[in-house]
């Protein structure tokens, strides 16, 4: 997907709207893209030879007939480069690194908790991406980005968390410095369920350009995908679900200070503090999904109940941004069903017919490499927007590690 931040402003011609259009691996001649672009050839080779120059465009092996001397054509150059990929959450980490096309050459996964702080979170991580980037076949291959997802707001400007409430010592940590000092590329920084939301319609729905996807985990968060655009908010807050109000949680406490929030009901953490107290232990997420897959029919109504509550939210939110799907995903949703039953009920009950006649409400089909396969498209487009290519081209590549292999 393209865009992925709004809309962008360029040059007519730009070497960044030149690659744009190559990105669909069709090879075209100069002629193509004076055509394309409204530029003269001779403008349209001087962008090519930058193009050229950094590694990220070729010239095909096949040429085009033209009636006289067959013409060179030029293709995007998608061999020789990588992109890293990481997925934090509350309580694991997950590694990748992808091709320009966004495909996953290799990954891993650790238990870790973000709450251990940002020191011993990156350690682990600086350690994986070596591992990873040492695989036969991506040895030799240069780091051209790194896209991370991150389980809290996000700065959009800075790429830093913003008080992320389940990420203490976070606050403000400069994650993009961290890891472009180590690998001299852009890094690009993004909430964790807005990178699912990538991933999932990358892998799912990539006709589809209104999209929810709702992460249930340790907490309730939302992507929100609405005419091909992520939708942020003015300080990065936006689709922050799990503490909008909901009357069913009856004036819980929820961990962010307010009561009542739809986290106090719907969360991970809180359903299994529920379970607790009702005689079936549960400490975590990964408790609730044993509990179900064993048959403890009290999860079973406690994650109905969960589901109720926050369909009711996405009844709202149907009505605000008319989405034409919405997905579930986290770790709870790996036994979703009871959930998943819960919120369609609320949700078909509540919202308006014409916001939700050809609505889908469905379960996350990305699964555990959703968050990786997201942030490596993120990398890609932002890296690739004719925007951001166009500023760095303006300057030294090198400096951002835009150089030829």
């Amino acid at each position: 997907m393209h865009n992925v931040a709004g809309p962008e402003a360029h040059r007519p011609g730009s070497a960044g709207e030149i690659l744009q259009i190559l990105r669909d691996g069709k090879a075209r001649t100069r002629r193509d893209l004076a055509g394309l672009t409204g530029q003269a050839r001779t403008t349209v080779a001087q962008r090519l030879s930058v193009l050229t120059d950094v590694g990220l465009v070729r010239e095909a092996e096949e040429t085009a007939a033209t009636g006289g001397r067959p013409s060179a054509a030029f293709a995007f150059d998608a061999e020789g480069k990588v992109v890293l990929a990481i997925d934090l959450g509350a309580n694991h980490a997950t590694y990748g690194v992808a091709d320009l096309h966004g495909e996953i050459l290799a990954s891993a996964t650790d238990m870790v908790r973000i709450g251990d702080g940002p020191k011993v979170v990156m350690e682990l991580v600086l350690t994986r991406l070596e591992e990873l980037l040492a695989t036969p076949g991506i040895a030799e291959r240069d780091v051209l980005a790194i896209g991370v997802g991150l389980p809290g707001p996000v700065d959009q400007h800075t790429g830093r968390p913003t008080s992320p409430p389940i990420m203490p010592g976070w606050d403000g940590y400069d994650i993009r410095t961290v890891l472009a000092d180590r690998y001299c590329c852009p890094v690009f920084v993004d909430n964790d369920a807005n990178v699912l939301a990538l991933g999932e319609r990358a892998v799912a729905w990539p006709d589809v350009a209104d999209l929810m996807f709702v992460k249930v985990a340790t907490g309730v968060g939302a992507g929100i995908i609405s005419g091909e655009h992520l939708l942020h908010g003015a300080q990065g807050a936006a689709g922050d679900l799990g503490h909008v109000y909901s009357k069913a949680a009856n004036d819980r406490p929820c961990r962010c200070g307010n009561r009542g929030c739809l986290e106090s009901l719907a969360g991970g953490m809180s359903i299994a503090a529920r379970l607790t107290e009702r005689g079936v232990p549960a400490d975590s997420p990964s408790d609730i999904v044993s509990l179900v897959r064993a048959g403890n029919l009290e999860t079973v109504l406690a994650l109905r109940e969960a589901g109720r509550a926050l369909g009711e939210v996405l009844a709202t939110c149907t009505a605000l941004f008319n989405p034409r799907v919405i997905v579930i995903g986290g770790e709870i949703v790996e036994v979703g069903e009871p959930l998943l039953a819960g919120v369609r009920e609320s949700i078909y009950s509540r919202a308006l017919p014409l916001a939700s006649r050809d609505l889908r409400v469905v379960v996350a089909k990305s699964g555990a490499l959703g968050g990786v396969i997201g942030a490596a498209r993120m990398a890609l487009d932002s890296v690739f927007s004719a925007q951001f290519l166009d500023q760095v081209l303006d300057k030294e590549p090198a400096e951002v590690g835009l150089t030829s292999a």
